[in-house]
């Protein structure tokens, strides 16, 4: 256990995005998912990726849940306890997978109309166990240094 499972371990209630990804977790089978993505990496030139497909799917599907672009989904998987989790990661890991990892994944999905048939099984997978799901988005908020103004 990391100290932040630790401090976390304490809540009193957990979060909507924490119980949508427990829940989400639990309904999707990932085997038979990876089977068939990895059933399409070219054999030889181009191997399986080395940060692992799992973490990639999983990335993959906050993004898509969450409505976040390549650059802030990795921010946010570092800012939120929920989706450190629900990657199966904790603070001591050394890195997640990067922009290019996940934008070169996503092509392999789409080239093959994986990302179709996950979308399909999502919908199933949740049908099945009494459940639907409604698009959300995280806002992201920057500060962008601006220039003083020039009118006195």
């Amino acid at each position: 256990m990391s100290f932040a499972d630790a401090e976390y371990s304490g809540r009193r209630r957990t979060t909507t995005r924490g119980e949508f990804l427990d829940i989400m977790d639990k309904i999707i089978p990932w085997g038979e998912w990876m089977a068939l993505i990895e059933s399409h990496y070219p054999k030889g030139g181009r191997s399986l990726p080395q940060t692992g497909t799992g973490q990639l799917l999983r990335m993959y599907l906050l993004q898509n849940w969450f409505s976040l672009s390549d650059e802030y989904i990795e921010a946010a998987i570092y800012d939120s306890y929920s989706f450190l989790n629900f990657m199966k990661i904790d603070f001591s890991t050394p890195r997640i997978p990067d922009v290019t990892a996940l934008l070169n994944f996503r092509r392999l999905l789409e080239e093959n109309a994986i990302a179709e048939k996950l979308s399909d099984a999502i919908s199933g997978c949740l049908s099945m166990n009494g459940y639907t799901m409604q698009p959300g988005s995280i806002v992201h908020a920057t500060i962008v240094d601006a220039p003083g103004s020039t009118k006195k």
